[in-house]
């Protein structure tokens, strides 16, 4: 854990910020607000990230993820007093802001509402944005807690309003903080809610089992790409099928790239590729560089709608898959499971990615998987081989000595 100590907020006392920090660029933010006092008197924490998608000047999109946060400030972040309630106030990156609003209703306070804005002038960021300026999101939330209670949602949770998608999860936050003293009384979102449920034991009955989904063939491969500026940057040919598991009834998923738009963006450390279509909002690869001479599968968020209208959402940024050199592609042709959360799992077939240093639009030299490596096997066939071979000499020559001993006679 690193903690940073900033300059007092005006009206607001000592702001201590601690960054939990995860692998790859992985945050977990974490606020202790205090008063004048320094009695602590709002405290957050929780992971997010977004993704905005704007209008290029030749009249496509791109689509540009947010997840580092290691950067951030959080000045303007204020405990709340008779004229103004609380607010959580974080600046971060080039011209990012988030604004969470508190209020307090007789013995209940609410997250009110989030206001999120990005600058499109950064070129670095939005390259080719045609709508330059400082662009603006307002979500009302409106979550209801109890007094002298912290909020609590583990779970994923998404808004998603004028192109941009936020992502919250391992939520915690308590505002209105009563004598300097964080509760120990959790008030959990509904979806925390079904998760931590359980179910009497009746002995007379059994516990249904999750369903089993009815096994699908090998999905289509298809072809993806994404292009900038300079070309293709981008390449991806893999057959992908989704496996589900909500309320513990199990989906399996094959995507149809005949019916996938593929999107996305490429920077000099980060490339993504979005891909959509009539039952999925989005899904998302996130790739990324690690010792400026490596590329690997960073991120995955999806949100598909299944068959019984609900909408299946989660992500996870902490991924470490499709490991392969720059300048090169990585390509595994077997079945290859991505294991992005314990329900959700995507498994992939003929798989070939290059998500840096793309030239004339094709591939590079491909580094393969080891499920495809069979040059492994030729050692241990003949070691297997010769092994049998030792085997079968020993064992005639054992036979053979022991029919000589037994053609002397004594005398």
């Amino acid at each position: 854990m690193v903690c940073f100590r900033l300059s007092p907020v005006p009206g607001s006392g000592l702001l201590m910020l601690c960054l939990v920090l995860g692998a790859v660029s992985s945050y977990a933010l974490e606020l202790n607000l205090t008063n004048s006092e320094k009695a602590t008197c709002l405290y957050a924490k929780w992971q997010m990230n977004f993704t905005i998608r704007y209008e290029t000047t030749n009249n496509s999109h791109k689509t540009v993820p947010i997840s580092d946060f290691g950067a951030a400030t959080y000045n303007g972040s204020f405990c709340g007093d008779d004229h103004k309630d609380p607010q959580i106030v974080m600046q971060f990156g080039s011209g990012f802001s988030w604004i969470v609003n508190f209020a307090k209703e007789s013995s209940n306070y609410l997250i009110d509402s989030i206001s999120f804005s990005y600058n499109t002038s950064d070129n670095t960021t939005f390259p080719d944005a045609k709508k330059k300026g400082v662009l603006t999101v307002n979500d009302s939330v409106g979550f209801q807690v109890p007094l002298n209670d912290i909020f609590r949602c583990n779970s994923l949770s998404a808004l998603e309003k004028d192109n941009v998608v936020q992502h919250y999860w391992d939520v915690h936050v308590q505002a209105f903080v009563q004598n300097g003293t964080v509760s120990t009384k959790e008030f959990l979102c509904d979806k925390d809610k079904t998760l931590t449920t359980t179910v009497p034991v009746i002995p007379t009955s059994v516990p249904s089992p999750t369903t089993t989904p009815t096994p699908k063939e090998k999905p289509e491969t298809g072809s993806y790409s994404v292009t900038s500026s300079n070309g293709t940057c981008l390449l991806a040919n893999m057959g992908l099928q989704l496996n589900i598991t909500q309320d513990k009834v199990a989906s399996v998923i094959n995507i149809n790239p005949n019916t996938t738009n593929a999107t996305g963006n490429c920077h000099s450390k980060t490339a993504l590729l979005r891909l959509s279509g009539s039952n999925i909002k989005y899904l998302d690869f996130v790739f990324a560089v690690k010792n400026d001479n490596r590329f690997y599968l960073k991120e995955v968020n999806v949100s598909v709608y299944l068959v019984n209208g609900s909408v299946f959402s989660i992500a996870n940024n902490n991924l470490s898959y499709w490991d392969a050199p720059l300048g090169s592609s990585y390509m595994c042709n077997k079945e290859q499971t991505v294991s992005v959360s314990g329900a959700f799992q995507i498994n992939t077939f003929n798989l070939r990615v290059q998500p840096f240093s793309v030239m004339e639009g094709k591939y590079s030299t491909a580094q393969e998987c080891s499920l495809d490596d069979d040059t492994i096997l030729i050692p241990i066939i003949v070691g297997a081989g010769l092994s049998g071979l030792i085997i079968v000499i020993v064992i005639a020559y054992l036979i053979g000595r022991r029919k000589s001993y037994a053609g002397y006679q004594t005398l």
